[in-house]
């Protein structure tokens, strides 16, 4: 089991909370929980080939927000050419 934990500026706002739980529901191979008080999206991962770290991504930026790794990515997640940067 994979686990991540993303961050999203914007996410407590209620239209872009509907849209990507709507988003979520295209990826049944994933468990996730919205922490709205701090922007935050727990998830679980079964099968780490069934969703990809580029995956994810477009969910959050099909529904407006950026998302940002807390933490170190997940090496079943990891994609070559796919960098994040680092929060200070």
């Amino acid at each position: 089991m994979i686990e991540i934990e993303v961050y999203a500026k914007g996410l407590r706002v209620d239209s872009t909370l509907m849209e990507l739980h709507s988003q979520m529901d295209l990826m049944p191979a994933v468990r996730y929980k919205v922490d709205t008080h701090h922007d935050l999206v727990y998830f679980e991962i079964e099968n780490g080939s069934d969703v990809s770290l580029r995956l994810l991504n477009e969910t959050f930026t099909n529904v407006g927000l950026i998302p940002r790794i807390v933490g170190q990515v997940p090496e079943g997640l990891a994609i070559d050419g796919f960098g994040t940067q680092r929060l200070l």
